[in-house]
């Protein structure tokens, strides 16, 4: 069978799995694009995005199924969250640790997938210092190269935007796990992203770092950190003070592309495609060479089998948030100052104010988390 034969017959499959795929996610094919579904609640968003959340856990059945049963004993039940006396505090996630299980175990529970994030990778637990319990996470990953609303807030120029992208990053996980998300602990989470303890284990663990790329030193400042709400607009991030600062400042929404539609069992089948039968895009030198990323991948497998590249683009568009760590953050990012001038915020400063303005109120009135059950949070039953 030659090429182009043995291309048409591979193809027809695969583009028949991609459309059946899409359809039974809920999306609409109509003439050759992909809509969304009319109404987009954060109840069909969380459906959207449901099949590619249950590919993500089975995949990681094999390496953390033996492991579950030890890391539940995280995760509180009820009775055992004491709001007068929580005390949290964070703990790095090192690579090969304990830690590291127990973060990727509690991220297979977002309602969306959550990534593994890119290049650089800034990981912690909030944990319970009171019953050693998990209330929450807190991942950074290198920040897209290219996200107008952030730029825009900046006022980055191309060459601007080069120098000083290494000075931020992007918080690909940020929220907390039940019970303490009963007591409103994902705005704890959030606000913890922005306190001096993360901002140093930046400099600690990038700081004098040379890069792959430009071969550049950096200096270890992290001057933002940008997220974006999982779920359409957002009700944690929004007006989410700390005294009279405002942390988390919206500046507006993302134009709804990316690949999550095509992880849910879908890559494998995907990149065997490309690998096989499209050309492989060298990277820059010291990264070797090959396809640079998943979006590449789905992108020239599309245009292979017929299909517009514009599926790419799913429609479900998210929030953007900026976290200045700097009163003059953007003038340090724009090259116009040289020096950061720091807010400092510290854990404790941190959680004291959310415990009085938010949490204790939450649990006078609202006693859900009482009743809520570790064993709830299992995954995989035995066979």
């Amino acid at each position: 069978m030659n090429r182009s034969v043995k291309l048409r017959s591979d193809g027809a499959e695969l583009r028949d799995r991609i459309i059946r795929s899409l359809r039974a996610q809920g999306f609409r094919v109509r003439d050759g694009a992909i809509l969304p579904p009319k109404e987009l609640s954060k109840e069909r968003i969380r459906e959207l995005h449901k099949t590619a959340v249950e590919h993500r856990i089975e995949r990681a059945r094999d390496s953390l199924f033996r492991a579950e049963k030890d890391l539940l004993r995280y995760i509180a039940s009820g009775h055992e969250v004491v709001p007068s006396r929580i005390s949290p505090r964070l703990v790095e996630v090192l690579p090969g640790s304990e830690e590291e299980l127990l973060f990727r175990y509690a991220s297979l529970h977002w309602s969306i997938p959550v990534s593994s994030g890119y290049g650089r990778r800034l990981r912690f637990l909030v944990l319970d210092d009171h019953n050693g319990k998990l209330i929450g996470l807190i991942g950074l990953g290198d920040p897209v190269f290219s996200l107008q609303p952030r730029d825009a807030w900046i006022g980055w120029t191309s060459s601007e935007r080069k120098k000083r992208l290494a000075n931020v990053m992007d918080a690909f996980v940020l929220g907390a796990v039940p019970p303490y998300s009963f007591l409103l602990c994902g705005k704890l989470v959030a606000m913890l992203a922005a306190s001096d303890t993360v901002r140093r284990a930046f400099r600690r663990k990038y700081g004098g770092v040379r890069s792959v790329i430009r071969r550049k030193v950096h200096d270890g400042r992290l001057a933002l950190i940008t997220t974006t709400s999982a779920l359409g607009r957002s009700s944690v991030y929004n007006r989410l003070r700390l005294g009279d600062r405002l942390l988390y400042q919206s500046v507006g929404f993302t134009k709804g592309f990316g690949e999550f539609h095509f992880s849910n069992g879908l890559y494998g089948a995907i990149t065997e495609f490309v690998e096989k039968h499209c050309e492989p895009t060298a990277k820059q030198e010291r990264w070797g060479v090959g396809f640079r990323n998943r979006r590449e991948v789905i992108r020239k497998c599309l245009r292979a089998l017929g299909l517009s590249s514009d599926w790419l683009y799913h429609g479900i568009k998210r929030e953007v948030f900026v976290i200045p760590l700097a009163r003059n953050c953007r003038e340090f990012l724009r090259g116009e100052h040289s020096r950061l001038q720091w807010y400092h915020h510290s854990e404790a400063q941190i959680f004291e104010y959310f415990r009085d303005r938010w949490m204790l109120p939450r649990a006078g009135r609202d006693q859900r988390y009482r009743t809520f059950e570790a064993e709830s949070y299992r995954l995989w039953r035995a066979p």
